[in-house]
């Protein structure tokens, strides 16, 4: 028998390069029949008269574009998944890439996204706001008392039996709520009351993109088993609650920012994360249900404006006159780390409050760190106990985290120092002591250093973040399926907790909101976002300008936005910049856009571009940022605004500016003269570059009368010369 020749190097490329091609033309057939969910977008005008309603004419475009062949024939699954009628209008449908890309040209069809996966962002804070009222009744919950006010909390669920949703001495639901209180597994009607009064899941995008939900290991319900929404609802209107603590730590009363609010919970986030689909449908549906205030703890990556589904729904949810708040984001410190852009949402980072977990750690060699705002130390017992240094990316910052041993937080120089320690001693010691919680810390607030920053690449002219709020060791509501740690060993069970991110911070603005829309029910949203913006300071308690925690130099408009919110003055602002929605659609004609791109936002066919802006700089924003553009033969910019008269109704405002190094600035005119209430008075600020900068300037415009301040933030970009 004649010896089998060997395979040469050649042959076993040839072989493995077929076997190869032959996967990827089997992969490739299957991929022609996976589908995805798509978010289809429609023209709502352009039904034709032979549909007796919306949906059967969506369901029709659908069905349309189904492929013809066996294997699809054999396929009975329902495509559609959601269709939506209030902010945006459409279906999501699970559709295979070939048939997505067919839709895409029917008539009718505006827009098709494609489902995207969206991550959450993950007590004392009314009194630091300068809320806690000093008697039983304040200003506050008089107001209350007059108006109802509704916030839709998109989130992780609820968890209702805890005591900041009590609903003792709250009136009965006003009768212009259409929401419903669906129940499942955990969740009964009954856990509704007159705090919670809505109660919504949002599901079926979720199960589409990861398949079914265990229903024995999570609630198919409205029922919160991972807390966070439970947290963010109640730090938005909890109940008050006295002696509110977590295992000792901030002990106090808990109570939300706007107490006499009520909250509607929409689920729409899962232990797998949250889809786009279930937020769209999660706000048409609120909005639908008569919410005031949307409040929004989660983002995904920054997309163009026509392309980023939950900006289009904002968008939606702003024209029937619902207040947008959503996270900034905790990518901090890096530059250009924001999410949540648009200018008709409120973008919110994160600052500290005065109050701290103080720590000593006593090294062996009589060393002693301190760390100052030390995380609590929440141990199990039996534990030993460690101590978690920072990285460089953190810096100095130290938040509060919980867990299973003793622990103290210290920053990346200390860590360093007892790293050293460590490895230089045979008999490394340390002893930690706990000092409990202290109040009056100085400075504060401090812009924290995880919170997101600007500037906003999309369009540098519109400045983001809007506003900084407390989002550093919030105390709130937390769900009785897991301990505080949120690890899975943790058997602790605690009514409290303390956690930080901007999903902290944009719950507080949100609740603010609801006082000021309880206080000012005629206010749009743009009004309600202009009297948060040009109320907000920027100088911390020692009267120094705000800092960033991730280093020593002071925070910039990049970091903190417009300042940090002051609601009793945003209660009272003097003057307002309102934004009607055709001008964030003339603003949204600056942007370059195609008109197929453009329709995205137009929703009926007859919203057009009155080319209304000069510039994008030209929407009537709290914040002013201008950019000098490459052409060094551009040196003059003006941009122009109008201010609507909330205060008295014979007011005059007298204009102050901040100096420049790189260009100068002239407003015209430099008074205002407002002889009634709601009055619309125009200005126009010339900016003038004599002097061209490397880095961005930044400084402030404020109109005075002698009591109201009405401050917005100045930043110049110069751009680099081609």
């Amino acid at each position: 028998m004649a010896a089998r020749k060997p395979i040469t190097p050649m042959e076993k490329m040839g072989c493995a390069l077929a076997t190869y091609l032959l996967l990827c033309i089997v992969l490739s057939a299957n991929a022609q029949f996976v589908k995805k969910t798509y978010i289809i977008q429609m023209d709502k005008s352009a039904m034709p008269d032979t549909f007796s309603n919306h949906l059967e004419w969506y369901s029709s475009k659908v069905k349309s574009v189904l492929t013809k062949s066996v294997e699809a024939e054999m396929d009975n699954e329902e495509r559609i998944i959601y269709s939506y009628h209030t902010a945006f209008h459409g279906v999501a449908a699970k559709l295979r890439q070939e048939e997505a890309e067919k839709l895409e040209a029917e008539e009718g069809v505006v827009a098709i996204f494609p489902d995207t996966k969206y991550q959450l962002h993950t007590t004392r804070s009314p009194t630091f706001l300068g809320l806690e009222p000093m008697k039983s009744t304040n200003i506050w919950s008089e107001k209350l008392a007059n108006h109802d006010v509704i916030v839709g909390v998109l989130d992780t669920g609820i968890w209702p039996e805890s005591e900041s949703f009590n609903d003792t001495g709250i009136r009965p639901v006003p009768p212009h709520w259409k929401g419903a209180c669906e129940t499942g597994r955990g969740f009964r009607k009954n856990h509704c009351n007159k705090k919670i009064v809505g109660a919504r899941i949002f599901y079926l995008g979720y199960e589409a993109a990861t398949g079914k939900i265990d229903e024995q290991t999570e609630y198919k319900s409205p029922r919160d088993q991972d807390g966070h929404g439970t947290h963010t609802a109640a730090t938005v209107a909890g109940s008050p609650v006295h002696g509110a603590n977590l295992l000792g730590y901030a002990y106090g009363t808990a109570r939300g920012m706007a107490p006499g609010a009520r909250v509607a919970a929409y689920k729409v986030c899962w232990t797998g994360g949250c889809f786009s689909s279930d937020i769209l449908s999660a706000v048409d549906r609120a909005v639908a249900d008569g919410v005031n205030v949307l409040s929004i703890s989660l983002g995904g990556g920054v997309l163009s404006y026509y392309r980023d589904s939950l900006s289009v729904a904002a968008f939606g949810a702003m024209e029937k006159g619902v207040f947008v708040s959503c996270s900034a984001g905790n990518a901090g410190p890096d530059p250009v780390s924001l999410t949540n852009v648009s200018p008709w949402i409120t973008t919110v980072g994160a600052s500290t409050m005065d109050r701290d977990f103080p720590a000593d750690v006593k090294l062996g060699n009589g060393r002693s760190n301190s760390s100052s705002p030390d995380p609590k130390s929440l141990c199990l017992e039996g534990g030993v106990g460690m101590i978690l240094t920072n990285t460089a990316a953190n810096g100095e910052e130290l938040v509060a985290d919980c867990h299973l041993l003793p622990a103290i937080a210290v920053g990346e120089n200390e860590g360093k120092e007892i790293k050293h320690y460590v490895l230089t001693s045979k008999k490394a010691t340390a002893t930690l002591a706990f000092l409990g919680t202290r109040l009056g810390i100085r400075p504060s607030p401090v812009v924290a250093a995880f919170s997101s920053r600007g500037p906003n690449l999309l369009t540098l002219e519109i400045l983001k973040p809007d506003v900084v709020a407390p989002g550093v060791n919030i105390l709130a509501a937390w769900s009785g399926l897991i301990g505080p740690s949120n690890l899975p060993t943790d058997h602790r069970r605690v009514k409290f907790n303390i956690l930080s991110g901007t999903s902290m911070s944009c719950p507080h603005v949100s609740g603010i909101a609801a006082l000021l829309k309880a206080s000012h029910p005629e206010w749009s949203p743009a009004a309600i976002k202009s009297a948060l913006m040009t109320t907000a300071y920027v100088h911390d308690n020692t009267f120094k300008p705000l800092r960033d925690a991730s280093g020593a130099e002071p925070s910039t408009p990049y970091d903190h936005g417009a300042g940090h919110i002051n609601p009793t003055r945003a209660l009272d602002p003097g003057l307002v910049y309102d934004i009607e929605p055709q001008d964030y659609f003339e603003f949204l004609c600056t942007q370059k856009l195609t008109p197929p791109q453009l329709g995205v936002f137009a929703k009926h066919s007859n919203r057009t571009c009155k080319h209304s802006l000069a510039s994008p700089g030209d929407l009537n924003y709290p914040a002013i940022s201008i950019v000098f553009p490459e052409k060094t033969s551009i040196s003059v910019l003006t941009i122009h605004r109008t201010a609507t008269n909330v205060g008295p109704p014979v007011s005059k405002y007298h204009v102050m500016v901040t100096p420049f190094k790189g260009a100068s600035v002239k407003v015209e005119p430099d008074t205002l003269n407002f002889t009634r209430k709601y009055q619309k008075l125009s200005y126009k600020v010339i900016f003038t570059a004599n002097s061209r900068q490397t880095e961005p300037e930044f400084g402030g415009l404020v109109w005075k009368d002698g009591v109201h301040r009405v401050r917005s933030p100045i930043v110049i970009t110069y751009l680099p010369p081609i």
